[in-house]
């Protein structure tokens, strides 16, 4: 069963093989979805609120999922180094 922070569509992106990696602004979340994929690690964004309008908010929060079978990697590339600062 998805964690409860994982609602609707975010929850069925789960149940097919993608993991929730990141939570954040669209404005993070499109950066990070495009050095993820630099990186060979398909990446997709899902709202965190389905039901508002999608009129170019950047501060509109979204998911970012993985495959699962990239979410190991793709942890090591973004987070791992950052443990060392802090």
């Amino acid at each position: 069963m998805p964690p409860p922070f994982l609602a609707g569509a975010a929850a069925s992106h789960h149940r097919r093989g993608v993991r929730h990696f990141f939570t954040g602004p669209l404005i993070k979340t499109e950066l990070l979805v495009t050095w993820l994929e630099k990186h060979g690690i398909p990446a997709t964004t899902v709202a965190v609120d389905p039901s508002l309008p999608e009129d170019g908010d950047l501060d509109r929060e979204m998911h970012v999922h993985v495959p699962e079978s990239d979410y190991d990697r793709a942890w090591q590339l973004f987070f791992a180094d950052r443990q060392d600062e802090l």
